[in-house]
């Protein structure tokens, strides 16, 4: 899973497309038409300007001393100017552009079209989830390079406007009390000790104080004094305070007004809402009852397949015994979160000698290994992957979750290593830096069924890369593809067909190992993201069903390694521009002779 922080989504919720659209005039050409283009330069700064929090994940610093704007006259603006550089868009002829020009044009006009789609939706009514918002805006310090007096000068101002956040977020609230547009209950019931996490007696003990435990040496000893007593006067002044108030008004007026129920059709034109979701993460036309079948399906071939595992472990009981042996016997788990980060850092470095099995062209930027923050540990998923910055300065990171080390089974450790870093997400975002001659919105784009198809597709890889060696790795591969399709069943379950969140808890412990920690978790990210968890299977089968084809189409010519190249040297892009130019690619390699 990409980690993308509900403060940046956001403010990104009117120009995504927007933020995912640079052009650097040092991958201009002659061929490149200029107002198209010009576009895609401003759009871009517009995206930067008025997501601060993108720009420093993005790795550009100029805006690290603010928050983006959350006002209702800001998002307004927002909006419009979207719906201007569509209509700035069309009055480009796009016949006239060159083949490049016109993948460009198609992507940006798909991103726009959607982000203008949504806006009826008013999804920024709801700017508060269990897994991110104002109580979780100190993790945006494990980006910023803390690397000179100014970065920390900047970090300064940023806790001083803190609090205006905080008001914006809560008019926000507001708004959609009046409006009925309202989160479950269900999971908000987990967002009051986040708050309260971040009140604290001690400015020192703040989360947002931890840059100020460590400087560079450049920085002399006066200036950190000073840094350190700003830092605990502001954090005093108006970082808690601005907490404590919002602790009172989400507790007391908030969270007994959210919604009792819990799928996305019960929401102010619900129905429209999740359909639109449904097309949107998948990047096709399929309908929820369609996804659901297809979800259906999946999971009784996956069963089948982990009968045969099964048997290959000696294991004699059912399938579900079989579960419950790998969720409780104490062999699948390390002791503590110290064993299992160093576990998850072996674990990355036995994998990276063996890409070059499956891959022809390694990325140049490289990753690490680090823990998910302890404040969000207990409320978010196994793992996720934080991209590098796109001007190189800053490795991606695979963050893994040490949260009671004793519900994170070691069968699972390979799978989800492939997935969210190596050849994972982290080959999908570095390749896509190295674009050629590219706009920087294929180089940084991310559409969700391609680059989660990707993740469940790389898992597949460690099989041609003589990983999985062992039968319970191999079973644990199998836990995360049938995690996946029960996804289809479960998301379209609870959001389409009336399913309870019990009901959904309970059939994907029927069908999958996962721990109960991870499958409550689980339930209750596609309860607050309606229609994301689609993408994934939906995007690894389109992958799959592209490599067949190329195999049998191409015979003896087909070469696994320049195959896993071809779809990553696209960027991220929907799953049907991916078909046009995995076609085109067979059709290529067949006239070559």
């Amino acid at each position: 899973m990409l980690r993308f922080p509900l403060l940046a989504a956001l403010a990104l919720a009117s120009v995504l497309p927007a933020q995912a659209q640079a052009q650097s005039s040092a991958h201009q050409s002659s061929a490149q038409d200029p107002v198209l283009h010009r576009l895609f330069d401003e759009e871009w700064e517009r995206g930067l300007r008025e997501s601060p929090e993108n720009a420093s994940y993005n790795g550009d610093p100029r805006f690290n001393d603010r928050w983006s704007d959350f006002s209702l006259t800001a998002i307004a603006s927002r909006e419009a100017a979207d719906r201007e550089a569509l209509a700035r868009l069309h009055a480009i002829d796009r016949k006239r552009l060159s083949a490049a020009d016109q993948l460009d044009y198609d992507t940006f006009e798909w991103n726009l079209q959607r982000s203008i789609e949504r806006q009826k939706f008013r999804e920024y009514l709801q700017p508060i989830s269990h897994q991110g918002g104002p109580q979780t805006a100190d993790g945006i310090a494990e980006v910023l390079p803390f690397a000179t007096l100014k970065d920390y000068q900047d970090w300064l101002k940023r806790l001083q406007a803190l609090p205006t956040v905080i008001e914006q977020i809560t008019v926000l609230m507001q708004e959609g009390l009046k409006a009925g547009n309202l989160p479950p209950r269900v999971l908000m019931q987990r967002v009051p000790a986040q708050i309260a996490g971040q009140v604290v007696d001690d400015p020192a003990k703040s989360a947002f104080y931890k840059p100020f435990l460590k400087f560079p040496e450049g920085i002399a000893q006066a200036d950190r004094d000073r840094l350190q007593a700003e830092a605990r006067r502001i954090i005093a002044a108006d970082v808690v305070p601005a907490y404590r108030r919002f602790g009172s008004y989400f507790n007391e007026q908030y969270l007994p007004r959210t919604r009792a129920s819990i799928a996305a059709v019960d929401l102010p034109d619900g129905k429209a809402y999740y359909d639109f979701l449904a097309r949107y993460y998948t990047t096709t036309s399929l309908s929820a009852d369609q996804i659901h079948a297809i979800g259906l399906k999946e999971v009784a071939r996956i069963r089948g397949q982990m009968e045969k595992v099964k048997a290959q472990t000696g294991f004699k009981g059912s399938l579900a015994d079989f579960f419950t042996y790998l969720r409780t016997d104490p062999r699948f788990f390390h002791k503590t979160p110290a064993e299992l980060l160093t576990a998850y850092r072996a674990l990355s470095k036995r994998i990276d000698p063996e890409l070059v099995k499956v891959f022809k062209t390694i990325p140049r930027l490289p990753y690490g290994v680090r823990p998910i923050p302890d404040n969000i540990a207990p409320d978010t998923t196994t793992a996720y992957y934080q991209p590098g910055a796109s001007d190189g300065t800053r490795p991606g990171y695979y963050y893994v979750n040490l949260y009671k080390p004793e519900m994170r089974p070691t069968w699972e450790m390979l799978p989800l290593s492939l997935h969210e870093a190596v050849p994972g997400h982290h080959f999908q975002f570095a390749r896509g830096l190295e674009i050629p001659d590219a706009p920087m919105f294929r180089r940084t784009a991310y559409f969700v069924a391609y680059g989660e198809g990707w993740g469940l597709y790389a898992e597949q890889l460690g099989f041609e890369m003589g990983l999985y060696d062992d039968p319970y790795d191999h079973f644990g591969q199998l836990v995360y593809e049938m995690w996946r399709a029960v996804r289809l069943v479960v998301d379209t379950g609870m959001h389409s067909k009336g399913w309870s969140r019990e009901r959904a808890i309970a059939y994907f412990k029927y069908n999958a190992a996962k721990t109960d920690q991870d499958v409550v978790n689980e339930i209750d990210r596609y309860i607050g993201t309606p229609g994301q968890a689609l993408a994934y299977k939906i995007g690894q089968m389109k992958i799959s069903e592209l490599r067949a084809r190329a195999s049998r189409e191409l015979g003896p010519k087909f070469d696994l390694r320049e195959y896993n190249d071809a779809v990553l040297e696209t960027g991220s892009v929907p799953l049907e521009a991916l078909e046009r130019h995995i076609d085109a690619w067979i059709a290529a390699k067949k006239s070559a002779g």
